[in-house]
């Protein structure tokens, strides 16, 4: 399978907990499907100081793992949301 495309998608969203509505990412998205997972290299911002884990709450809202040889973080369900 491709790699995913670095430069592709030009949209950003931003990425917050469901916990406590603190703000984790803002991330460079293609496609108009549900938020699965993360690729790395399209955060354009990271608000996390630990990975996978919420800032404000602590709380675990991903796993890190690799997608096609890449780098990425997969979302668990029901943790985040994003506009």
């Amino acid at each position: 399978m491709a790699k995913p495309n670095k430069k592709a998608p030009t949209k950003t969203i931003d990425i917050y907990c469901k916990a406590c509505n603190a703000p984790l990412f803002k991330y460079r998205k293609g496609g108009k499907g549900a938020l699965v997972k993360c690729f790395k290299e399209r955060i354009v911002e990271d608000f996390t100081h630990t990975p996978c884990h919420c800032p404000a709450c602590e709380k675990e809202f991903a796993r890190e793992t690799l997608i096609r040889g890449t780098p990425a973080y997969k979302f668990i369900g029901g943790k985040v949301w994003f506009k």
